[in-house]
């Protein structure tokens, strides 16, 4: 902990300040040393690499719901930094929605704009708004930039804040789980843990938003999450073990924060 609060002063007193960004909307400051290309070129190397291996559906309407869902959130999105000035945060993005068979309940998007849903989680979605509920919260994680905050806070802690360079040649199995974590591909319990569910409970707002945009009822997303309790039946573990608020902690803070998503909703 010594180590990990020295590591903290010695980059606030080198003047890192730049390394600090607010996310849209939310307004909160998020801290990073990462920069947004090396990212971007991390996650799009993932990306091929796990569609090599992951089989995409050739299911060509359930494809083609989730592409016109994605795309919709997509332009939303855009419309909405454009307006604000702030297309520049959305620079070298280069959007694609795929579908892949698996029977997990599972979606994810990557730095840059690269989402994979797999199937096992379209029974739940139901629809095109509860495909957009979980489109526009793994959007958000992407958007406030989670996956730079995540992997630099892995280094700090895993690697004793060696830099990302140096941590690919040397330690390169623990920088590529440290990547997967970060781009939410993989799971992790211990240090992160608080930290991920601030970025959870930040992209249930954004997402939200996000959909509301797009002219999806937010009230959907209350539906869906009602749906995942329903498919869990009790299994999920309790909350302070998971980088996800509980169901129900999610539905009622979701509840919430529709009153402010609803000013965003165009039908």
């Amino acid at each position: 902990m010594k180590r990990y609060l020295l590591l903290i002063s010695l980059i606030i007193s080198s003047g890192f300040f730049d390394a600090c960004s607010t996310v849209p909307i939310t307004g909160r400051k998020s801290f990073s040393l990462i920069p947004d290309a090396t990212m971007m070129s991390m996650s799009f190397q993932q990306y091929d690499e796990f569609l090599k291996t992951n089989p995409v559906s050739k299911d060509a309407k359930k494809t083609a719901m989730l592409k016109r869902v994605g795309r919709k959130i997509q332009k939303a999105v855009e419309k909405y930094f454009a307006e604000n000035n702030l297309s520049d945060e959305l620079k070298g993005y280069a959007w694609e929605f795929n579908l892949v068979n698996s029977k997990d309940v599972n979606a994810w998007c990557m730095p840059g704009g690269k989402v994979v849903f797999y199937t096992g989680i379209l029974p739940i979605c139901k629809d095109e708004a509860g495909i957009a509920t979980v489109m526009g919260h793994e959007i958000a994680h992407a958007i406030a930039e989670h996956g730079s905050e995540r992997m630099t806070q892995g280094l700090l802690t895993q690697l004793g804040g060696m830099a990302l360079q140096t941590a690919l040649q040397k330690e390169p199995e623990l920088t590529q789980q440290l990547a997967m974590t970060a781009f939410g591909i993989g799971a992790q319990v211990g240090v992160l843990l608080p930290f991920s569910r601030l970025h959870e409970s930040e992209a249930d707002r954004l997402g939200l938003i996000f959909m509301s945009m797009a002219g999806y009822n937010p009230n959907s997303a209350i539906e869906f999450w009602k749906r995942m309790a329903a498919k869990k039946g009790g299994q999920a573990p309790p909350e302070f073990l998971s980088t996800h608020p509980s169901d129900q902690t999610r539905i009622n803070n979701l509840r919430k924060l529709l009153p402010e998503a609803m000013q965003y909703y165009k039908k």
